[in-house]
């Protein structure tokens, strides 16, 4: 009969997942770990390892050729593990194949920033901030993105908010400043952005450990993808000797000595010493992976890795083409709704032109109206004073023969012709001003019946269809969005010169607002380098002159 065997209950913790396994007590480290990876979906498995702490509270990487329950793993159920990255790329950009991987990168490379255990001076902490805020929100959207959405999330270093005095508002409202340059920026290609900055950070990769030459020195050594440095104890960010992978030939260790042989013939083995022997373990394992990373790297590409990159290319391809395809779409909506609101400024614009010749053209007809009315009223009366001085003309023709029959010396006769003569006078007077205006009331009638034919014809011209043509000038919109993408892209990724000005910016702008108190000693070992003109890579490459054996002499010596 078969012994029932109970399985084992395990809990692997993903930068953004928790995953639950039963395995069997016989189960390896490495079938455990092809499970995780099966799980996820991850192809790029050199990267990453299980982490967990062992029963004295220290932490270690799961060994995968032994079986899980034959390592020192911490007895509890369910048991803990973390997923996570043991070894970094040289270069995101060029190495990182997968989504996955980029993500993964990303969330681990952003944690160890906001925990601190990565230093990032304050300006790149900002920069990577709005990078981190299009990976999480997409393109920027005032619609959407109202003040304050960001409220809740955590994207800056606790020592960055400490050492500005800045409120939360400022500082969402700069970080958003920088996340609109973003536009256009897919997700996935964010996370990368963020990680191509935070590759050039000098505690990036680093695993740092305690050690000491022969002399009893306290140092730090520092193991990442381009080889070994060593530090002084107060300075983690700036190395003082570096060995790359290239110039190593073995590496071993005997209890609490480590031991590393050159490939230089002549130059003597570079030792040094650990407090546990179980740290040289861990440094020993870190040693050969990120070796065996360095040589693979320059090496041909494996049919694997091949298909990797083309699956990789085809699917950005057509994300990329989706990406442009709703690009197309928003522009095609934005061109509508501007269309629209034109035409409706237009509408408005002819409802009121309509208006006003309408109420132009009645005010024209009434007083036109007027006008006849005055000029009819006045011709009559003209016409009737008329009929009196032909009426006193007449009686000034009979008075002038009744006058005529009368004696020279009668009084009665002058009298008589007086008032016939005054009276045709005045008559004749009041005809030529009646006439003057009647000629005065047909000029201003000839001018209202005009003013009457241009209102109507206003009228006409702001009601005529002709007029309601839209003139949009669609070349103000873009017809190939992508263009702008792909320019936008491609400058963020590829120009260094262009991060550079932006991190000068924003570090004149931080400084306004600088606490020089809360100033920590990683703050001023970086202020200095940057004033003296050091980098990460120039660094590097000074650390690394010369030959090794009086590279190794120089480490004794410390």
């Amino acid at each position: 009969m078969l012994k029932h065997v109970r399985p084992v209950n395990v809990r692997v913790t993903t930068m953004d997942a928790e995953l639950e396994f039963a395995i069997h007590p016989n189960t390896t480290g490495q079938q455990l770990y092809e499970q995780v990876v099966k799980t996820i979906g991850l192809r790029e498995l050199w990267y990453f390892g299980l982490k967990y702490v062992d029963n004295k509270g220290l932490s270690s990487w799961l060994q995968m050729k032994k079986k899980v329950m034959h390592q020192d793993v911490k007895k509890e159920s369910p048991l803990q593990f973390k997923f996570r990255a043991k070894f970094h790329p040289e270069d995101v950009g060029e190495e990182l194949i997968q989504d996955v991987t980029i993500r993964l990168f990303y969330l681990q490379v952003r944690e160890s920033i906001l925990s601190e255990d990565c230093y990032c001076p304050p300006e790149t902490s900002l920069l990577l901030a709005s990078y981190a805020v299009q990976a999480k929100y997409g393109d920027y959207n005032p619609h959407v993105h109202n003040p304050g959405f960001l409220r809740h999330e955590k994207l800056l270093p606790p020592r960055v908010l400490e050492q500005h005095r800045f409120s939360r508002e400022e500082w969402e409202d700069r970080t958003v400043e920088w996340y609109k340059e973003h536009r256009g920026l897919l997700r996935e290609d964010a996370m990368l952005e963020y990680l191509k900055i935070a590759q050039d950070l000098e505690m990036y990769g680093v695993n740092y450990f305690e050690i000491k030459n022969k002399k009893g020195t306290q140092l730090w050594l520092g193991v990442d993808a381009l080889g070994l440095n060593v530090y002084s104890f107060e300075d983690r960010l700036s190395p003082k000797i570096g060995f790359p992978w290239s110039e190593i030939r073995n590496i071993s260790f005997s209890n609490k000595k480590f031991i590393i042989r050159p490939i230089e013939k002549h130059s003597p083995d570079f030792s040094f010493f650990s407090s546990r022997l179980r740290i040289n373990k861990r440094i020993l394992s870190l040693c050969i992976g990120n070796h065996e990373l360095y040589q693979r790297r320059r090496r041909p590409d494996t049919i694997d890795v091949k298909q990797m990159k083309a699956e990789a290319q085809e699917v950005r391809a057509a994300r990329q083409a989706e990406r442009l395809r709703l690009l197309r779409e928003v522009q095609a909506r934005m061109l509508a709704e501007r269309k629209r609101a034109e035409l409706e400024k237009r509408l408005k614009e002819y409802e009121t032109q309509a208006a006003n010749a309408m109420q132009a053209l009645a005010k024209s007809e009434t007083v036109a109206k007027e006008l006849e009315e005055k000029v009819a009223r006045v011709e009559a009366e003209a016409a009737a004073r008329e009929q009196l001085r032909l009426e006193a003309e007449r009686l000034k023709r009979e008075a002038e023969l009744q006058v005529q029959g009368m004696q020279p010396e009668d009084a009665e006769k002058e009298r008589i012709l007086q008032e016939a003569k005054e009276l045709a006078d005045a008559l004749s007077s009041q005809a030529d001003r009646e006439d003057f205006e009647v000629r005065k009331l047909q000029q201003q009638l000839q001018e209202a019946k005009k003013k009457q034919v241009e209102d109507a014809k206003a009228l006409m011209s702001a009601t005529s269809p002709a007029n309601f043509s839209l003139n949009v000038n669609e070349s103000s919109i873009d017809e190939e969005p992508h263009k702008n993408f792909e320019i936008n892209h491609d400058s963020i990724s590829s120009s260094n010169e262009k991060i550079r000005r932006m991190l000068e910016s924003l570090g004149q702008e931080l400084d306004t607002a600088r606490n020089p108190e809360n100033e920590s000693k990683l703050d001023a070992l970086y202020k200095s380098n940057l004033v003296s003109g050091k980098d990460k890579f120039k660094t590097l490459q000074r650390i690394r002159a010369g030959n090794t054996r009086q590279r190794i002499m120089d480490f004794e010596n410390m």
